[in-house]
């Protein structure tokens, strides 16, 4: 039975997994709004959102580097208090240009955060002695859920974006400060500070991970897609407000939620792989009803099962590359979500692209593809499970 101060541990990680999942569902469930505001088309959008992805990227391997040189219970207090900083820069944003600039900042304390924030889950995970490490994703998606119904309630009362923001960046940075002082104090042994100064391991590690990598890549694209563009799709393919298609993320938001609450149990009752080719499944089924039947319940249904089936990949995946040998979590971590987070935030501006060209449902067609070769690494490593462990 875990002690009371690793209770209270777990509560302060999972504070800031909400805290992340909160503040990025109530800026992206108003993306509409921010899309018309500023008169950008969907190609301008996707080069927009692209700037996310650049400052993620470009922040991961540092946010690695330096959870496993000072901890990742410092750094994780910084880059909280800078994602709640960067959350209101989106609205009050002048131009094109300025607001390329905030996004970048944003994706830089978002990558940081989620690095971090997921080491000490790894660090909790490890003490408490069993499974459970989805249900840090399950807050998360909580947080996301929620942000979503926030979003679309502030959207509905037609709330300013800059007032809306303001007041919900405020609630991110004192639920950040109340946590900071619980978290697990993260000190890397001497054998686990980075990945090793050895090339050879350096390469070992990440041909360890590479696999798992891509899939958390083909995962993650289609959460990005899901949260950058479930609210588009419902607004200009199926035709509906931007109220309802606030609540088309929400759907999504609330699946993952549900995989999530229960994705521990079903890794233990099915086992990693077979959980994964199940969800991975229901991705491809999910997504494909969305899009082949253009319809209000059709989208929600389709996105619900996507929503289902993402819930638990990341989490497995994520877990995994946080307790290899010799590697700290943050710095195993890293490596694995600088690939899985490059598709989160990279897919969405390639989908943006795709839309302007044809249009929306080809952009989302990609990421069904991305979703049947995802299955398809998950079969290949079931098949060769001895040889991968």
């Amino acid at each position: 039975m875990p002690n009371k101060t690793l209770i209270i541990n777990r509560i302060a990680v999972s504070t800031f997994f909400f805290v992340n999942g909160f503040l990025y569902a109530n800026w992206t469930a108003r993306l509409p709004e921010l899309q018309r505001f500023f008169g950008l088309n969907n190609a301008q959008l996707g080069s927009v959102l692209f700037c996310i992805a650049l400052g993620s990227i470009a922040s991961m391997p540092l946010a690695g580097w330096l959870g496993s040189k000072f901890g990742s219970d410092a750094i994780v207090k910084v880059t909280a208090l800078l994602f709640c900083v960067a959350i209101p820069l989106v609205a009050i944003s002048q131009n094109e240009w300025i607001i390329r600039l905030c996004f970048f900042f944003l994706g830089a304390a978002s990558g940081s955060m989620d690095v971090t924030m997921n080491g000490q889950a790894v660090l909790v995970e490890r003490l408490w002695g069993k499974v459970i490490f989805s249900s840090f994703h399950a807050v998360f998606s909580i947080g996301m859920a929620i942000g979503a119904a926030v979003g679309g309630v502030f959207s509905s009362y037609q709330v300013p974006l800059q007032s809306h923001l303001f007041v919900i960046s405020i609630s991110g940075v004192l639920l950040s400060i109340l946590a900071s002082t619980k978290l697990l104090k993260d000190t890397p042994t001497a054998n686990e500070t980075v990945v090793s100064e050895s090339k050879t391991d350096k390469f070992l590690a990440l041909k360890t991970i590479l696999p798992f990598g891509i899939i958390a890549f083909c995962c993650m694209t289609g959460e990005g897609s899901m949260v950058d563009w479930s609210a588009i799709f419902m607004n200009k393919v199926v035709g509906q407000s931007e109220v309802l298609s606030a609540w088309a993320f929400g759907t999504f938001g609330i699946a993952m939620t549900i995989g999530r609450i229960f994705g521990d149990y079903f890794t233990l009752k099915l086992g990693k792989q077979k959980l994964m080719l199940i969800d991975a499944l229901l991705s491809i089924a999910g997504l494909g009803i969305a899009l082949a039947f253009v319809s209000v319940w059709s989208t929600f249904l389709g996105f619900f099962l996507v929503g289902l089936g993402l819930s638990t990949i990341v989490p497995i995946v994520f877990s995994s590359a946080g307790n290899l040998k010799n590697i700290s979590p943050s710095a195993g971590i890293s490596m694995a979500t600088s690939i899985g987070y490059s598709g989160f935030f990279i897919g969405p501006p390639t989908i943006g692209y795709l839309a302007e060209a044809f249009d929306l449902r080809v952009g989302l067609g990609f990421v069904l593809f991305l979703f049947v070769l995802m299955a398809g690494i998950i079969t290949f490593i079931s098949s060769n499970k001895d040889k991968s462990n």
